[in-house]
Protein backbone atom coordinates (compact mmCIF):
# COMPACT_ATOMS: atom_id res chain seq x y z
CA UNK A 1 0.00 0.00 0.00
CA UNK A 2 1.25 3.47 -0.81
CA UNK A 3 2.28 5.04 2.49
CA UNK A 4 0.91 8.37 1.31
CA UNK A 5 -2.61 6.98 1.21
CA UNK A 6 -2.47 4.58 4.11
CA UNK A 7 -4.95 5.28 6.86
CA UNK A 8 -2.18 4.60 9.37
CA UNK A 9 0.08 7.23 7.84
CA UNK A 10 0.43 10.80 8.98
CA UNK A 11 -2.40 12.92 7.47
CA UNK A 12 -1.22 14.86 4.43
CA UNK A 13 -2.43 18.14 5.92
CA UNK A 14 -0.36 17.60 9.03
CA UNK A 15 2.64 16.62 6.89
CA UNK A 16 2.32 19.89 4.97
CA UNK A 17 2.14 21.77 8.26
CA UNK A 18 5.30 20.03 9.45
CA UNK A 19 7.20 21.06 6.31
CA UNK A 20 5.93 24.65 6.59
CA UNK A 21 6.97 24.87 10.25
CA UNK A 22 10.39 23.46 9.31
CA UNK A 23 10.90 26.09 6.61
CA UNK A 24 9.91 28.90 8.96
CA UNK A 25 12.21 27.52 11.67
CA UNK A 26 15.15 27.32 9.26
CA UNK A 27 14.47 30.94 8.32
CA UNK A 28 15.04 31.99 11.94
CA UNK A 29 18.47 30.37 12.29
CA UNK A 30 20.27 33.22 10.58
CA UNK A 31 18.42 35.78 12.70
CA UNK A 32 19.56 34.10 15.90
CA UNK A 33 23.07 33.95 14.47
CA UNK A 34 23.02 37.68 13.67
CA UNK A 35 22.02 38.47 17.25
CA UNK A 36 24.80 36.24 18.60
CA UNK A 37 27.42 37.81 16.34
CA UNK A 38 26.50 41.23 17.73
CA UNK A 39 26.67 40.37 21.41
CA UNK A 40 28.38 37.06 22.21
CA UNK A 41 31.79 37.30 20.54
CA UNK A 42 31.14 33.98 18.78
CA UNK A 43 32.22 33.63 15.17
CA UNK A 44 30.64 31.57 12.37
CA UNK A 45 32.82 28.51 12.99
CA UNK A 46 32.13 28.35 16.73
CA UNK A 47 28.41 28.89 16.24
CA UNK A 48 28.25 26.15 13.60
CA UNK A 49 30.07 23.81 15.98
CA UNK A 50 27.51 24.43 18.74
CA UNK A 51 24.67 23.99 16.24
CA UNK A 52 25.97 20.64 14.95
CA UNK A 53 26.97 19.35 18.38
CA UNK A 54 23.70 20.38 20.02
CA UNK A 55 21.65 19.17 17.07
CA UNK A 56 23.49 15.85 17.16
CA UNK A 57 22.57 15.26 20.81
CA UNK A 58 18.92 16.29 20.38
CA UNK A 59 18.37 14.38 17.12
CA UNK A 60 19.95 11.28 18.66
CA UNK A 61 17.39 11.51 21.44
CA UNK A 62 14.59 11.87 18.87
CA UNK A 63 15.80 8.83 16.99
CA UNK A 64 16.08 6.79 20.16
CA UNK A 65 12.55 7.73 21.21
CA UNK A 66 10.72 7.10 17.96
CA UNK A 67 9.62 3.71 16.65
CA UNK A 68 11.84 2.66 13.72
CA UNK A 69 9.96 2.53 10.42
CA UNK A 70 10.01 -0.68 8.40
CA UNK A 71 11.32 -0.01 4.86
CA UNK A 72 9.00 -0.89 1.98
CA UNK A 73 11.80 -2.75 0.18
CA UNK A 74 15.11 -4.11 1.32
CA UNK A 75 17.88 -1.56 0.74
CA UNK A 76 20.95 -2.41 -1.31
CA UNK A 77 23.76 -3.63 0.93
CA UNK A 78 26.39 -0.95 1.58
CA UNK A 79 29.99 -1.86 2.24
CA UNK A 80 31.87 -0.36 5.16
CA UNK A 81 34.11 1.59 2.77
CA UNK A 82 31.16 3.07 0.88
CA UNK A 83 29.40 3.96 4.10
CA UNK A 84 32.53 5.69 5.41
CA UNK A 85 32.84 7.65 2.16
CA UNK A 86 29.16 8.65 2.31
CA UNK A 87 29.37 9.79 5.92
CA UNK A 88 32.53 11.84 5.35
CA UNK A 89 31.28 13.38 2.09
CA UNK A 90 27.92 14.43 3.54
CA UNK A 91 29.60 15.65 6.73
CA UNK A 92 32.05 17.80 4.78
CA UNK A 93 29.30 19.20 2.58
CA UNK A 94 27.05 20.02 5.52
CA UNK A 95 29.93 21.62 7.43
CA UNK A 96 30.89 23.90 4.53
CA UNK A 97 27.24 24.70 3.84
CA UNK A 98 26.34 25.77 7.37
CA UNK A 99 29.63 27.46 8.32
CA UNK A 100 29.81 29.52 5.14
CA UNK A 101 26.14 30.46 5.52
CA UNK A 102 26.71 31.88 9.00
CA UNK A 103 29.80 33.69 7.68
CA UNK A 104 27.65 35.21 4.93
CA UNK A 105 25.07 36.39 7.46
CA UNK A 106 27.81 37.98 9.56
CA UNK A 107 29.38 39.72 6.53
CA UNK A 108 26.46 40.88 4.39
CA UNK A 109 23.38 40.50 6.59
CA UNK A 110 20.60 38.00 7.07
CA UNK A 111 18.41 38.81 4.07
CA UNK A 112 21.07 38.86 1.36
CA UNK A 113 23.08 35.97 2.82
CA UNK A 114 20.03 33.71 3.01
CA UNK A 115 18.58 34.60 -0.39
CA UNK A 116 21.88 34.15 -2.23
CA UNK A 117 22.62 30.85 -0.50
CA UNK A 118 19.20 29.31 -1.03
CA UNK A 119 18.77 30.79 -4.50
CA UNK A 120 22.14 29.73 -5.85
CA UNK A 121 21.92 26.17 -4.46
CA UNK A 122 19.26 24.79 -6.83
CA UNK A 123 20.90 26.54 -9.78
CA UNK A 124 24.28 24.93 -9.03
CA UNK A 125 22.57 21.57 -8.60
CA UNK A 126 20.80 21.89 -11.95
CA UNK A 127 24.03 22.88 -13.72
CA UNK A 128 26.05 20.22 -11.92
CA UNK A 129 23.52 17.53 -12.76
CA UNK A 130 23.66 18.53 -16.42
CA UNK A 131 27.45 18.79 -16.69
CA UNK A 132 28.56 15.99 -14.37
CA UNK A 133 25.73 13.45 -14.53
CA UNK A 134 24.22 14.03 -17.96
CA UNK A 135 20.79 14.94 -16.59
CA UNK A 136 18.46 16.70 -18.99
CA UNK A 137 17.58 20.21 -17.95
CA UNK A 138 14.91 21.00 -20.54
CA UNK A 139 13.90 24.35 -22.00
CA UNK A 140 11.89 25.39 -18.96
CA UNK A 141 14.71 24.47 -16.61
CA UNK A 142 17.27 26.32 -18.73
CA UNK A 143 15.13 29.46 -18.76
CA UNK A 144 14.66 29.20 -14.99
CA UNK A 145 18.43 28.88 -14.46
CA UNK A 146 19.03 31.90 -16.68
CA UNK A 147 16.41 33.85 -14.73
CA UNK A 148 18.00 32.89 -11.42
CA UNK A 149 21.43 34.00 -12.63
CA UNK A 150 19.92 37.29 -13.80
CA UNK A 151 18.26 37.82 -10.43
CA UNK A 152 21.53 37.05 -8.65
CA UNK A 153 23.33 39.55 -10.89
CA UNK A 154 20.76 42.27 -10.19
CA UNK A 155 20.96 41.61 -6.45
CA UNK A 156 24.76 41.67 -6.30
CA UNK A 157 25.64 44.38 -8.83
CA UNK A 158 22.68 46.63 -8.07
CA UNK A 159 23.10 46.51 -4.31
CA UNK A 160 26.89 46.64 -4.07
CA UNK A 161 27.14 50.41 -3.77
CA UNK A 162 24.37 50.70 -1.19
CA UNK A 163 26.21 48.93 1.60
CA UNK A 164 23.46 46.29 1.77
CA UNK A 165 25.37 43.81 -0.37
CA UNK A 166 28.96 43.06 0.67
CA UNK A 167 30.95 41.10 -1.95
CA UNK A 168 32.78 39.08 0.69
CA UNK A 169 29.46 38.03 2.19
CA UNK A 170 28.09 37.09 -1.22
CA UNK A 171 31.22 34.97 -1.80
CA UNK A 172 30.57 33.16 1.49
CA UNK A 173 26.94 32.61 0.45
CA UNK A 174 28.04 31.14 -2.88
CA UNK A 175 30.52 28.90 -1.06
CA UNK A 176 27.67 27.75 1.18
CA UNK A 177 25.54 27.00 -1.87
CA UNK A 178 28.46 25.13 -3.43
CA UNK A 179 28.89 22.93 -0.35
CA UNK A 180 25.18 22.14 -0.32
CA UNK A 181 25.15 21.44 -4.06
CA UNK A 182 28.18 19.16 -3.96
CA UNK A 183 26.62 17.16 -1.13
CA UNK A 184 23.29 16.92 -2.95
CA UNK A 185 24.86 15.81 -6.24
CA UNK A 186 26.93 13.19 -4.43
CA UNK A 187 23.85 11.78 -2.72
CA UNK A 188 21.96 11.79 -6.02
CA UNK A 189 24.85 9.96 -7.70
CA UNK A 190 24.86 7.36 -4.92
CA UNK A 191 21.11 7.01 -5.31
CA UNK A 192 21.53 5.76 -8.88
CA UNK A 193 22.78 2.48 -7.39
CA UNK A 194 19.73 2.26 -5.15
CA UNK A 195 21.81 2.81 -2.02
CA UNK A 196 19.25 4.63 0.05
CA UNK A 197 20.04 5.42 3.67
CA UNK A 198 17.99 6.34 6.69
CA UNK A 199 17.72 10.13 6.34
CA UNK A 200 17.81 10.80 10.07
CA UNK A 201 20.79 8.49 10.45
CA UNK A 202 22.55 10.25 7.58
CA UNK A 203 21.94 13.61 9.23
CA UNK A 204 23.24 12.36 12.57
CA UNK A 205 26.40 11.05 10.92
CA UNK A 206 26.91 14.32 9.04
CA UNK A 207 26.50 16.31 12.26
CA UNK A 208 29.01 14.07 14.03
CA UNK A 209 31.58 14.59 11.27
CA UNK A 210 30.89 18.32 11.26
CA UNK A 211 31.29 18.66 15.01
CA UNK A 212 34.58 16.74 14.93
CA UNK A 213 35.97 18.84 12.08
CA UNK A 214 34.87 22.13 13.58
CA UNK A 215 35.98 21.64 17.19
CA UNK A 216 39.68 22.54 16.72
CA UNK A 217 38.81 25.44 14.39
CA UNK A 218 36.13 26.70 16.77
CA UNK A 219 38.57 26.49 19.67
CA UNK A 220 41.04 28.64 17.74
CA UNK A 221 38.32 31.14 16.82
CA UNK A 222 36.87 31.30 20.33
CA UNK A 223 34.66 28.49 21.50
CA UNK A 224 32.89 30.11 24.42
CA UNK A 225 30.54 33.10 24.34
CA UNK A 226 31.71 36.34 25.90
CA UNK A 227 30.02 39.58 26.85
CA UNK A 228 27.88 40.97 29.63
CA UNK A 229 24.68 39.02 28.91
CA UNK A 230 25.83 35.40 28.86
CA UNK A 231 22.36 34.11 29.71
CA UNK A 232 20.92 35.63 26.54
CA UNK A 233 23.77 34.18 24.46
CA UNK A 234 23.33 30.69 25.90
CA UNK A 235 19.57 30.82 25.28
CA UNK A 236 20.12 31.86 21.65
CA UNK A 237 22.68 29.07 21.18
CA UNK A 238 20.21 26.58 22.65
CA UNK A 239 17.52 27.91 20.32
CA UNK A 240 19.74 27.43 17.24
CA UNK A 241 20.47 23.83 18.23
CA UNK A 242 16.92 22.96 19.25
CA UNK A 243 14.47 24.74 16.93
CA UNK A 244 16.00 25.33 13.46
CA UNK A 245 18.12 22.20 13.79
CA UNK A 246 16.69 19.30 15.81
CA UNK A 247 13.00 20.22 15.66
CA UNK A 248 13.08 21.41 12.05
CA UNK A 249 14.85 18.31 10.75
CA UNK A 250 12.60 15.95 12.73
CA UNK A 251 9.43 17.65 11.44
CA UNK A 252 10.75 17.83 7.89
CA UNK A 253 11.54 14.12 7.72
CA UNK A 254 8.16 13.28 9.24
CA UNK A 255 6.40 15.51 6.71
CA UNK A 256 8.26 14.00 3.76
CA UNK A 257 6.65 10.66 4.55
CA UNK A 258 3.38 12.02 3.11
CA UNK A 259 4.40 15.13 1.11
CA UNK A 260 6.02 14.85 -2.30
CA UNK A 261 9.58 16.17 -2.45
CA UNK A 262 8.66 18.60 -5.25
CA UNK A 263 5.95 20.12 -3.05
CA UNK A 264 8.34 20.28 -0.10
CA UNK A 265 10.93 22.02 -2.29
CA UNK A 266 8.49 24.80 -3.14
CA UNK A 267 7.28 25.12 0.46
CA UNK A 268 10.89 25.39 1.62
CA UNK A 269 11.15 28.70 -0.25
CA UNK A 270 9.33 30.09 2.78
CA UNK A 271 12.75 30.00 4.47
CA UNK A 272 14.40 32.92 2.59
CA UNK A 273 11.14 34.87 2.72
CA UNK A 274 11.01 34.38 6.50
CA UNK A 275 14.63 35.43 6.84
CA UNK A 276 14.10 38.56 4.73
CA UNK A 277 11.02 39.57 6.73
CA UNK A 278 12.86 39.13 10.04
CA UNK A 279 15.85 41.04 8.70
CA UNK A 280 13.75 44.05 7.71
CA UNK A 281 11.19 44.12 10.51
CA UNK A 282 13.21 43.01 13.54
CA UNK A 283 16.91 43.50 12.71
CA UNK A 284 16.54 46.85 10.97
CA UNK A 285 18.24 45.80 7.71
CA UNK A 286 17.51 48.13 4.80
CA UNK A 287 17.01 46.56 1.37
CA UNK A 288 17.38 48.83 -1.63
CA UNK A 289 15.26 48.63 -4.76
CA UNK A 290 17.87 46.62 -6.67
CA UNK A 291 18.22 44.15 -3.79
CA UNK A 292 14.46 43.66 -3.56
CA UNK A 293 14.14 43.28 -7.34
CA UNK A 294 17.00 40.82 -7.57
CA UNK A 295 15.61 38.81 -4.66
CA UNK A 296 12.15 38.62 -6.26
CA UNK A 297 13.56 37.55 -9.65
CA UNK A 298 15.84 34.97 -8.04
CA UNK A 299 13.13 33.37 -5.91
CA UNK A 300 10.64 33.36 -8.79
CA UNK A 301 13.20 31.65 -11.03
CA UNK A 302 14.03 29.04 -8.39
CA UNK A 303 10.31 28.31 -7.97
CA UNK A 304 10.01 27.91 -11.74
CA UNK A 305 13.05 25.61 -11.74
CA UNK A 306 11.53 23.37 -9.08
CA UNK A 307 8.21 23.21 -10.94
CA UNK A 308 9.94 22.55 -14.27
CA UNK A 309 11.90 19.67 -12.77
CA UNK A 310 8.73 18.26 -11.22
CA UNK A 311 6.83 18.38 -14.53
CA UNK A 312 9.76 16.99 -16.45
CA UNK A 313 10.33 14.11 -14.05
CA UNK A 314 6.66 13.06 -14.23
CA UNK A 315 6.39 13.36 -18.00
CA UNK A 316 6.82 10.32 -20.26
CA UNK A 317 10.43 9.79 -21.15
CA UNK A 318 11.47 13.21 -19.93
CA UNK A 319 13.08 14.88 -16.97
CA UNK A 320 15.65 13.84 -14.49
CA UNK A 321 16.07 10.32 -13.28
CA UNK A 322 16.73 10.26 -9.59
CA UNK A 323 17.72 6.61 -9.72
CA UNK A 324 19.22 4.71 -12.65
CA UNK A 325 20.02 1.06 -12.44
CA UNK A 326 18.71 0.69 -8.91
CA UNK A 327 15.26 0.27 -7.45
CA UNK A 328 12.85 2.85 -8.76
CA UNK A 329 12.45 5.90 -6.58
CA UNK A 330 15.12 4.79 -4.18
CA UNK A 331 16.29 8.21 -3.13
CA UNK A 332 15.24 11.78 -3.34
CA UNK A 333 17.28 14.65 -2.04
CA UNK A 334 15.46 16.74 0.51
CA UNK A 335 16.22 19.79 2.56
CA UNK A 336 19.93 20.50 3.05
CA UNK A 337 20.84 17.75 0.63
CA UNK A 338 19.91 14.87 2.93
CA UNK A 339 18.74 11.75 1.15
CA UNK A 340 15.14 10.76 1.75
CA UNK A 341 13.58 7.41 0.91
CA UNK A 342 10.52 8.12 -1.17
CA UNK A 343 8.19 5.89 -3.12
CA UNK A 344 7.38 8.72 -5.47
CA UNK A 345 10.97 9.71 -6.04
CA UNK A 346 10.67 9.37 -9.80
CA UNK A 347 8.08 12.15 -9.75
CA UNK A 348 9.80 14.46 -7.33
CA UNK A 349 12.06 17.39 -8.01
CA UNK A 350 15.30 16.51 -6.22
CA UNK A 351 16.11 20.07 -5.26
CA UNK A 352 15.31 22.24 -2.38
CA UNK A 353 15.81 23.47 -0.55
Amino acid sequence: MNPRTSSAALPVGRGLLFVIVSAVAWGTAGAAAALLFDSSGLGPVALTFWRTAGGLVLLAAVRAARRPARPATAPVAESARRRFTRVVATGLGLTVFQTAYFAAVEATGLAVGTVVTLGAGPVLIALGGRLLMGERLGRGGALAVAGALAGLGILVLGGEGSGTVVPRGVAYALLSALGYSAMTLYIRWRGRDGQAADPLGTTLSAFAVGAALLLPLATAEGLWPQGADLTRSVLLMAYVAAVPTALAYALYFAGLAVVRAATASVIALIEPVTAALIAVTLLGEHLGAATVTGTAVLLAAVTALVLAESRGASGPGAGREVVRGGRAGAQVVGRHGVAVDDADGHQAAPVRE
